[in-house]
């Protein structure tokens, strides 16, 4: 990607967007997504999607669940990147009034964001975040 945006200015812009989105503010967010056909989407308020036009709204919904968030921090497990794809893995810690709550709560979410380079910027195609961050017995995977 030559004088281009590192992928570790891309995580380090991705961290500063979440602490927006926690805020109820997508925008920044937003902004550093692909929009191209092949994006997805797994958040912890619904179902997978793909496809900007679904992922887009989807997201700004999200943000609406999140007010007065702070982040705490970001745990890395895993940084993989190559020349077309690079992907993190952590654990996103913060607190935010969620909901139609009166107050902030701890929140740990599990993610998993691929990103691939376009035209000089690392760019989301994936997110997958959901509230697993201790072990669960074999039961909790079965709907009732």
């Amino acid at each position: 990607m030559g004088a281009s945006e590192t992928f570790t200015d891309a995580v380090e812009r991705y961290h500063r967007a979440a602490a927006e989105f926690v805020k109820g503010n997508p925008a920044p967010y937003v902004a550093l997504w692909s929009t191209r056909d092949d994006v997805s989407l797994a958040n912890p308020f619904g179902p997978p999607i793909g496809g900007w036009e679904n992922v887009r709204p989807t997201m700004e919904r999200a943000a609406e669940n999140w007010r007065e968030g702070e982040v705490v921090g970001f745990e890395n497990i895993s940084t993989i990147v190559c020349a077309e794809l690079g992907y993190i893995v952590e654990v996103e810690r913060f607190t935010a009034k969620m909901g139609g709550s009166p107050d902030k709560t701890p929140v740990a979410l599990r993610t998993t964001s691929i990103l691939r380079p376009e035209d000089g910027m690392w760019k989301i195609t994936h997110r997958h975040a959901d509230s697993i961050t201790t072990a669960r017995g074999a039961e909790s995977v079965v709907r009732g």
